[in-house]
């Protein structure tokens, strides 16, 4: 699990035949095999790594959820470290899995701002409301705006500065993962306008089984 709080930018060193290998600093510091390191918000596990840089396993799959089949060598990435217990949630919770994928179709200044506009297919947008959360390449945002075809997010600087947003331009297309807890609400309210029973963990709140029943 993730905040969607970016560490560091890193750099790919090599993408193919399965695995991906990242130049890094901070994110590898105290890195162990098996850890989970979120990629442009996509979660994979560590497989190798030295003082420069790391490697993780990569599905084809994965690669056509995610807009990793655009990855090229020198490619910045943005990188965080699986949240721990002592972890400060300063952004929401991100799970590493993701949604599909959306399109930047404008960007506009306001002030000191970047207004970013993002095409996405209805069922992302289902899960997208304004003022609520959404993770774009891992970046925990504010949604300012959502319309029938798109939403709108609002950086500052400091975002652009610290994220591979600041490549970003029109074309370009972000990894997109909706609020995990926007997917939990749906899921209930699914169930109760199906008429049926909600199911025993769903009467008692969250349990160990419900988190499992949804990859956790």
């Amino acid at each position: 699990m993730f905040t969607g709080i970016i560490e560091e930018v890193g750099t790919v060193r090599k993408i193919g035949g399965g695995t991906l290998a990242i130049d890094a600093t901070k994110v590898i510091e105290d890195v162990h095999l098996g850890d989970s390191i979120a990629v442009n918000g996509v979660c994979l596990t560590v497989t190798s790594f030295d003082r420069e840089h790391f490697e993780a396993d990569v599905m084809p799959e994965t690669v056509r959820r995610t807009s990793f089949a655009e990855l090229r060598k020198g490619s910045p990435v943005n990188l965080e470290r699986a949240l721990t217990l002592a972890s400060r949630l300063g952004g929401h919770i991100v799970s590493g899995h993701i949604d599909g994928v959306g399109t930047v179709t404008d960007l506009q200044r306001e002030g000191n701002a970047l207004l970013l506009k993002v095409a996405a297919s209805p069922a992302l947008l289902r899960g997208i409301v304004e003022k609520g959360s959404v993770a774009l390449d891992g970046i925990s945002l504010t949604v300012a705006a959502v319309t029938a075809a798109d939403f709108t997010v609002s950086l500052i600087p400091h975002t652009r500065e610290v994220t591979n947003l600041r490549v970003k331009r029109a074309g370009s297309r972000l990894n997109i993962e909706t609020d995990i807890i926007g997917k939990y609400v749906e899921k209930l309210m699914a169930t109760k306008d199906a008429g049926q029973t909600a199911a025993p963990e769903a009467a008692g709140g969250i349990t160990p089984a419900f988190l499992a029943r949804y990859g956790f």
